[in-house]
């Protein structure tokens, strides 16, 4: 009687995930995966897909209160009486793209910049310990991983001589992405006058949102005067050789100009969501010191807070207005449908397109998972270069014109459920130092040949599938 009974509480839950997936799901492959996954998996299935697979955009039921307080901050704080500024850029299809992110955010095209490419791990932390060492009104933090080791061991040293000078520490970090960080560093930094907060705290009422919605930002702010964005964590992994991935390499961007206060707009609002307070009414917090640079910026901040998938549609515009050539730099290269067909249709429409990952990574399901998408766009005649080096650069730039650094990885989890942001640079001569950087990581990588692949092990060719199965719950 008891089996009787579970088995038709699992059908009862199957008919109501698949009524779901089958109305409000927005990608069939993913659609497909959690029809199989609720199927097979009673009551276990249905509980991930209440947690991982309810599209909140689409069903108002399941927004949570949380997200509902983003979207209400972005109404209130990012809505602007300015035009796009596209005017300012050199042809279409950068106005296009800037329109586009324009559009979706109300972020415009920022003049006036300066933009140093910070080429790995050392030299970003050591950009970063002079910026924070200069600091004079306040210092703000916020890192999807902060983990104890000898970089943040230096952080809190000038951090902690920076508030005996009454220079203001403000430092956010993702619950899950820092889980290591230990209660008493926690207490160190409160301890010498920092105010640190996690981003998605487990709590009752915020469970589902904070085990699904990471905040993959990585963002640092000097006294509005300097912002840092990028791919790189506080973490001793860009500076000590790991077994089995190497000092990892890492792109990421020092910056200054007006750009800087559309970086600090995005940590201003994720600070309200951890701590209702509301600092964006201080001029202190967004008064940007002019300077007299010439590197054009758009920032993409998006997240579930946003009705569309912002970070998705910009690399699709990249994609699908290229006319020479598409380059990416990805650590974890797992395409949605829309994103594998734009770059088939590209390559095949004479646009060169070069991918190059890396041929390890610290998740196996995700290179597995990776190496499933090969064998289609090898056929497509896209370029793919393996480094034997973990590169987490999150990079594309096109026509070496136009490029893109920051948070966002090429997968579902970056589309759909993780707080991003990129930095859009529509300079010739950054894009082209970015290229000189990518063309010499390439000469170092091996070249996929489509034959060669395709002789792949039969044990390699099922793990590839397997953990593809599993890719739009990534």
């Amino acid at each position: 009687m008891i089996y009787y009974i579970l088995g038709i509480l699992h059908l009862i839950l199957f008919c109501w995930a698949f009524y779901n997936i089958l109305y409000f799901g927005v990608k069939p492959s993913k659609s497909l995966s959690w029809i199989l996954i609720t199927f097979f998996f009673p009551f276990l299935g249905a509980f991930c897909f209440i947690i991982f697979g309810i599209n909140r955009r689409k069903i108002k039921f399941f927004e949570l209160k949380e997200t509902k307080k983003r979207k209400n901050y972005i109404q209130k704080s990012f809505n602007s009486d300015k035009n796009s500024n596209i005017t300012i850029l050199d042809n279409i299809k950068q106005k296009k793209i800037a329109q586009l992110i324009y559009n979706n955010t109300n972020v415009i095209v920022e003049d006036n910049n300066e933009v140093i490419l910070l080429k790995n791990g050392e030299e970003t932390f050591n950009a970063m310990f002079k910026a924070i060492k200069n600091a004079k009104k306040f210092i703000h933090l916020q890192y999807f991983i902060i983990e104890n080791g000898e970089i943040l061991s230096k952080i809190i040293k000038l951090l902690e001589e920076k508030r005996k000078e009454n220079v203001e520490v403000r430092i956010l970090y993702d619950t899950i992405g820092s889980f290591s960080l230990k209660k008493k560093t926690k207490k160190k930094l409160k301890e010498i006058g920092a105010e640190i907060y996690p981003e998605t705290p487990f709590k009752f009422g915020s469970f589902l949102f904070s085990l699904n919605f990471r905040n993959h930002r990585k963002i640092a702010i000097i006294d509005n005067e300097i912002g840092f964005t990028g791919g790189v964590n506080i973490s001793d992994e860009y500076i000590t050789k790991d077994t089995d991935l190497g000092i990892w390499q890492d792109t990421h961007l020092e910056i200054k100009g007006s750009t800087v206060n559309s970086i600090h707009k995005s940590f201003l609002k994720d600070f309200y969501y951890a701590t209702d307070q509301d600092l964006s009414k201080n001029e202190k917090y967004t008064t940007v010191t002019k300077i007299k640079g010439n590197t054009k910026l758009q920032i993409v901040s998006g997240g579930p807070d946003y009705e569309q998938s912002v970070v998705m549609q910009q690399y699709l515009s990249f994609i699908n207005l290229a006319e020479k050539n598409i380059c990416v730099l990805n650590p974890y290269f797992i395409p949605t449908f829309s994103i594998l067909e734009a770059f088939k249709i590209a390559s095949l429409s004479g646009v060169n397109v070069t991918l190059l990952l890396p041929k390890k990574s610290d998740s196996k399901i995700a290179m597995y998972s990776m190496y499933s998408y090969f064998e289609s766009l090898l056929k497509a005649n896209v370029n793919i270069y393996l480094r034997d080096d973990f590169s987490h650069s999150k990079v594309i730039f096109i026509d070496d014109e136009i490029a893109s650094v920051g948070s966002t990885n090429f997968d579902c989890r970056s589309f759909e459920h993780n707080y991003e942001i990129n930095a859009i640079i529509f300079d010739k001569k950054i894009t082209s130092e970015i290229r000189s950087e990518f063309d010499e990581r390439k000469e170092l990588a091996t070249k996929i040949d489509l034959e060669t692949f395709r002789n792949r092990s039969i044990k390699q060719k099922t793990l590839e599938r397997l953990c593809r199965f599993f890719s739009p719950l990534l």
